[in-house]
């Protein structure tokens, strides 16, 4: 009998808010009239409003304008200031909600160098489908097809890190970490790098992971500040893991016969008793997860760094 899990709600969604400020103009007419009390003083009268209305115009029209204008220039300038203050506020209540991903294992399979094998030295790493191995092997890695999209951010001002790249890494339908386990020592798929676009997201195209015994079923990943360092494998400004939830896990391996000894491994774990996710139950690198098993699964997480 499976023993009872809770699946935390991840707490570090960032909020959004946006601010209108409105621009109003002011406009104002000049109204002439002239008008006559006697039909014998007609022409002089005409002649007199004539001069009288072009004063008027001559003087009312240029003030009115430069009223109105200096109205305008200080309405935007308020409008612009309002603004500007608004969008900072909200970056740094955005940021004030972050948590920091904690910082985790790389594991006994990680693929760096780092105790062994090393695949981003090897041409083809850089790539979002990572489904087939490359360079000298060729093996495909099957299973239902899982999409993982990652938000890479700065916890201190919430600002998207543009540039940042991510080599991410995870085990196939069987619990077969490439490069590593005997049944796919040859291989190295389900491992690859990708670059944060100027919003700070990237994604990779995956299959989802076994759960194999004793670990919850999980991605792991390294953030490096460049692509440059991420195929050297130096300097790694983060090491974590992403969780799955269980409802979506349930589905995956029911669906797939190819996850059957993912049933019983699940029966046996929790998020509460994994090693990794124990602490506090993978609050926050509970990735949340879209779509249906029929389709694709979309498994995204937001990665403060």
């Amino acid at each position: 009998m499976r023993t009872a899990r809770s699946t935390p709600t991840l707490e570090h969604i960032l909020s959004r808010r946006a601010a209108l400020a409105g621009l109003a103009g002011i406009g104002a007419t000049a109204l002439l009239a002239a008008c006559g009390s006697d039909a014998k003083s007609a022409s002089t009268t005409a002649a007199a409003a004539d001069t009288t209305a072009s004063t008027t115009a001559s003087t009312a029209a240029p003030t009115t304008a430069a009223t109105s204008g200096s109205t305008a220039a200080t309405t935007a300038t308020t409008a612009t200031t309002a603004t500007t203050a608004t969008t900072a506020a909200t970056a740094a209540t955005a940021a004030a909600d972050l948590v920091e991903i904690p910082d985790e294992t790389g594991g006994p399979f990680p693929g760096d160098g780092t105790n062994g094998p090393n695949v981003l030295t090897i041409d083809g790493v850089v790539r979002s489908d990572i489904r087939q191995s490359v360079g000298d092997a060729s093996g495909v890695a099957g299973g239902v097809p899982l999409t993982i999209n990652l938000t890479i951010l700065d916890t201190a001002t919430g600002a998207p890190l543009p540039g940042a790249a991510v080599y991410l890494w995870h085990c196939d339908r069987e619990g077969n970490y490439s490069m590593y386990s005997q049944a796919a020592e040859d291989e190295n798929y389900l491992r690859g790098v990708q670059v944060a676009d100027s919003s700070g997201n990237l994604s990779f195209t995956s299959i989802f992971p076994a759960a194999y015994s004793g670990r919850w079923p999980h991605a792991h990943f390294e953030v490096f500040s460049a692509v440059d360092q991420a195929t050297t494998g130096t300097n790694a400004i983060k090491t974590s893991q992403l969780a799955l939830p269980e409802d979506v896990c349930d589905a995956v391996y029911a669906a797939d016969s190819g996850y059957s000894a993912s049933i019983r491994n699940m029966d046996q774990t929790s998020l509460e008793s994994d090693n990794v996710f124990g602490d506090d139950g993978g609050l926050h690198e509970l990735a949340t997860v879209t779509g249906d098993v029929t389709t694709g699964l979309v498994a995204s997480l937001v990665v403060p760094v």
